[in-house]
């Protein structure tokens, strides 16, 4: 058999038993998560993450990057224009985890450096190697950033690809007051 038709059938079983119709475009959870694209560490499935519970973003490393946190405000746009409003009440989890694959490309600085939108000389600040210390670079990067609004309850996480534990790193604690940000 092959993926597409396998892939279908899963779906057809997923219409049949599990298919949770009337979910709203806002999260019930309000809350949004920054994770890797890693197969092992599906935020959803880690976390008991239900159907529209959570918003999840994947991304390799599950890291903070520009393009992340242009989505992030686009998804803000996104639940204004459904009667929502990202921010103030909401919960903004970075999620990293050990084994991951980012580690690997320690030698294309260029690549990195493109991803993470700095010079090659910046490269060592985004702690590549050790997620512990990169979701406290990247909840800084978010504190940081002047196009989120205020008003998250901003963390990080690190979830063991071996135990199937996650670890709080950075307590929840404010992104900033809340702001009017467009």
């Amino acid at each position: 058999m092959d993926t597409i038709t396998t892939l279908i059938e899963r779906n057809d079983d997923f219409v049949e038993n599990r298919f949770p119709s009337g979910l709203k475009l806002v999260p019930t959870l309000k809350t949004l998560i920054i994770g890797c694209v890693d197969p092992r560490v599906d935020a959803a499935h880690i976390l008991g993450v239900q159907l529209g519970d959570a918003a999840i973003i994947r991304n390799v490393g599950g890291r903070v990057t520009p393009a992340a946190i242009e989505e992030l405000v686009m998804l803000r746009k996104v639940t204004q224009a459904g009667g929502g409003d990202m921010g103030a009440g909401w919960d903004l989890i970075v999620l990293h985890h050990t084994q991951c694959g980012i580690t690997r490309l320690g030698a294309e600085p260029a690549l990195l450096a493109t991803y993470f939108g700095v010079d090659q000389q910046e490269l060592a600040g985004k702690a590549i190697n050790d997620p512990h210390e990169a979701v406290t670079v990247d909840v800084a990067a978010l504190k940081a950033s002047s196009s989120l609004a205020g008003g998250f309850l901003v963390s990080g996480m690190v979830y063991d690809v071996e135990t199937g534990r996650t670890e709080v790193v950075v307590a929840p604690s404010l992104l900033r007051e809340e702001t009017t940000v467009g």
